[in-house]
């Protein structure tokens, strides 16, 4: 391997008996013109993070554009709001949160317009620009400038595999390095990969995506680490799941989207409840929004997706753990989940939405519902 003292330019090989590539991911940025001016920040790092603190402790203006609105670009709009910006989101999707399909992501458009912040969908960026001391002063569209002091950019992350490529290592669909269960990269015996640089496999679906959360990265590094050091271990997939917060707004999901399962070529059914994070006669119930996929014939459970207030976000690690165990909806009414009315009404949110979907699925097969009281 060879490498290059970034101060001096000097190169030297080294060689290796055992590599471990985790190079992460890099913040998407688009080749647009003002991307770089000042003012413009993205964030992945604790270093991105104290250079927007920097800029706005020296900015005047108090008006802030995010690019993006997924998980990132949300709780950044939210972090504006909370400093006293006036703050605008540009999305190029139907809705904020593309993680979640497009009606549960109107719900989260509605809470962000509560809070104050102004959304603006469907619309692609096509530059920024600049004032005369060469800071940002606005984000362009197709049809409208968007005044701005800073912006923020919330596009999402790609895996850094620019090394992995040239020394032709195996890359998928979503230019993330391939592994086996053991994190080995597939098809050289002494090279292991792990964090936001590779694919996983999602259990749902049997495909490969690329997932740019700690919560795995750090699972992989203890799967290589064992494996590195003579142990063996294995990392066997994921579900997809993930929650957020944008002030009191929780937002969860796990599993398969709509448009998921369809390229998955699965058939399914959907269904979506209403209910609340407390008995309702318990001071403080909140109200939360439950969507769910489940297959055709077999009622396999293939997503959950909650957005609610306290209360609502966790309550995806039900279906989370339903999903890794491949469950269906009807196995899921009867698991036995703590009750008590300060967490809970009688029957879970969660569950409610298993019944529902139970009752599309037998009905879609032409079987009688089960009866429960």
């Amino acid at each position: 391997m060879r490498a290059r003292d970034l101060d001096s330019g000097a190169e030297s090989w080294t060689s290796y008996d055992k590599l471990v590539i985790a190079t992460g991911a890099r913040p998407i940025r688009p080749e647009l013109p003002g991307m770089d001016a000042d003012g413009v920040h993205g964030v992945q790092t604790l270093e991105d993070g104290q250079a927007l603190l920097d800029t706005l402790a020296r900015t005047t203006g108090r008006r802030a554009v995010v690019v993006g609105a997924g998980y990132i670009g949300v709780e950044m709009a939210e972090a504006m709001i909370k400093r006293g910006y006036e703050v605008t989101v540009v999305n190029r999707g139907r809705e904020p949160m593309a993680t979640l399909d497009p009606d549960m992501g109107r719900l989260v458009h509605r809470a962000m317009e509560g809070l104050g912040i102004t959304m603006v969908n469907d619309t692609e960026v096509t530059g920024l620009l600049t004032g005369d001391d060469g800071g940002v002063r606005a984000v362009a569209t197709a049809d409208a400038e968007y005044p701005a002091d800073v912006v923020v950019l919330g596009i999402g992350v790609r895996p850094e595999t620019g090394l992995a490529r040239a020394a032709g290592l195996p890359l998928g669909e979503h230019g993330g390095l391939l592994t086996d269960r053991s994190m080995r990269v597939r098809g050289y015996e002494n090279i292991w990969a792990g964090g936001d640089c590779v694919e996983v496999l999602d259990l749902v679906s049997g495909q490969e995506r690329h997932i740019a959360l700690g919560t795995h990265a750090n699972k992989h590094g203890q799967i290589i680490g064992a494996n590195v050091g003579g142990d063996y271990a294995t990392f066997p997939g994921v579900v997809g799941t993930a929650v957020s917060k944008v002030c009191d707004l929780e937002i969860a999901r796990t599993g398969l989207r709509e448009k998921d399962a369809h390229r998955a070529g699965l058939r399914f059914e959907t269904v979506t409840i209403e209910s609340t994070s407390r008995a309702g006669y318990y001071p403080n119930a909140s109200p939360m929004t439950v969507k769910m996929l489940a297959e055709l014939r077999t009622g396999r459970l293939l997503g959950v997706q909650i957005v609610g207030r306290e209360g609502a976000g966790k309550r995806v690690d039900i279906a989370a753990v339903a999903l890794t165990a491949g469950m269906t909806v009807e196995q899921m009414t009867m698991l036995d989940l703590g009750y008590a009315p300060p967490f809970s009404p009688t029957w879970d949110p969660v569950l409610v939405a298993a019944r529902k979907a139970t009752t599309k699925i037998r009905a879609t097969a032409g079987r009688p519902s089960p009866r429960m009281s």
